[in-house]
């Protein structure tokens, strides 16, 4: 009789312990797939090209050498997998990437200058996976990089416009950036710029 006992309270254990491993085993299976099965999502990002200094116009145009460093981008970015493009509500970002646009047949979504921070959501539920390219102005491309999960850039200075930021956001979440630049080298010039130029 005790020998029938313990053989019930030992396959119950083994039973219990058969249990735990299948469960523990599916919230693996579970966790690998929610973290690893994640795509991928690439945003290229640029602040807008040399603009039109004009004080009492708050939307400018770009000026000759913006258009040049516009078409820059088609170089660069003419023959690439580029899935969405967004710019914000002002003519020298749009300007910046209408002619990448052209050449990609792609619509130019806009997005309000002040409101970046919807930028990322909209991307995360409509661009999972794909490769975004997004034209800012010197403070909203780094809050951008931020918000993805990337490190905190300072204002871009008001007198750099040859900024390129590729940012990675892996499937963990985290972002890896890459820092580059393109087209004709900004001349230094004075001011960290902290309004959106």
């Amino acid at each position: 009789m005790e020998e029938s006992e313990q053989n019930k309270s030992g396959f119950k254990t083994a039973l219990v312990f058969s249990m735990l491993f299948a469960i523990l085993a599916a919230i693996l299976v579970f966790a690998y797939y929610a973290t690893f099965r994640r795509p991928v999502t690439t945003l290229i990002l640029v602040r807008h090209a040399e603009k039109i200094i004009d004080p009492n116009n708050p939307d400018v145009d770009l000026n000759a050498d913006g258009q040049t460093r516009a078409q820059e981008l088609v170089r660069m970015f003419g023959d690439t997998g580029i899935n969405a493009i967004y710019a914000t509500q002002y003519k020298r970002t749009q300007e910046t990437v209408k002619p990448l646009a052209d050449r990609l047949g792609l619509p130019i979504n806009q997005v309000n200058a002040k409101n970046t921070g919807d930028l990322l959501g909209q991307i995360r539920a409509q661009h999972s996976g794909q490769t975004i390219f997004i034209v800012g102005h010197n403070n909203t491309v780094p809050e951008i990089i931020a918000a993805a999960g990337g490190p905190q850039y300072e204002i871009i200075p008001e007198s750099e416009y040859d900024n390129l930021f590729i940012v990675t956001i892996y499937r963990t979440g985290k972002a890896k950036v890459v820092k580059m630049k393109y087209g004709k080298p900004s001349q230094p010039g004075i001011g960290s710029g902290t309004m959106m130029r």
